[in-house]
């Protein structure tokens, strides 16, 4: 079980520390709030969604939707589209002047956190073929302690994410380096979205 738990552990850091919409949203809206509790809204949304989709990856739906041929075209399509939307979202709001999508109410950010861990098409691709199929190799409850620890990691990671964005937010109080880290991330994400219309178009 020591095994299954830290190749759980190992696993689940590998998938989540590249940047992507979901880090860098959970980031940013650490930064943006006065107070930490004002951004628990989208850490447990976050952690929350990556707990069911991990629970439902190593349930056995990586099986059902790996042996369907059409699920990989659908969602790298669908993700290309979501990750264009999200990388102009985010460069908009690296613009000194545009305010939206920055400080968001609770129900703002939990409905944002929403699309962003389920919609994102990384998050879904990762937790069904990768932590979904290598839980296979396990059983029973050993099986079930590979996934508490990937899903631990996740809530670990958004609340430590949170966090350096809080401490980043009192440091830059212009606003100037989280502006510039958001241009930067809007054009890996939409260098994401080509490098996905490639893997796409090689399907085909």
């Amino acid at each position: 079980m020591i095994e299954a738990v830290i190749h759980g552990i190992i696993l689940a850091f590998g998938l989540i520390l590249p940047l992507g919409v979901q880090n860098i949203f959970v980031f940013n809206q650490g930064a943006q709030h006065p107070r930490f509790r004002s951004v628990l809204p989208v850490v447990f949304t976050a952690s929350l969604c990556d707990t069911l989709l991990i629970s439902a990856a190593v349930g056995g739906i990586s099986l059902v939707i790996l042996s369907l041929h059409w699920v990989t075209p659908v969602v790298y399509g669908a993700g290309i589209v979501f990750l264009c939307y999200m990388g102009w979202k985010i460069w908009r709001s690296a613009a000194p002047a545009e305010e939206e999508a920055k400080r968001l109410s609770p129900k703002g950010q939990i409905l944002y956190a929403l699309s962003v861990s389920l919609l994102n098409p990384h998050a879904l691709l990762d937790t069904v073929g990768v932590i979904g199929t290598s839980s296979l190799q396990y059983e029973g409850t050993v099986r079930w302690a590979f996934a508490a620890a990937a899903v631990a990691v996740s809530w670990i990671w958004f609340l430590s994410l949170a966090s350096a964005g809080r401490l980043l937010g009192r440091i830059d109080a212009s606003g100037k380096v989280i502006r510039s880290l958001n241009s930067v991330s809007a054009l890996l994400i939409w260098g994401i979205a080509i490098y996905m219309g490639i893997q796409l178009w090689r399907v085909f």
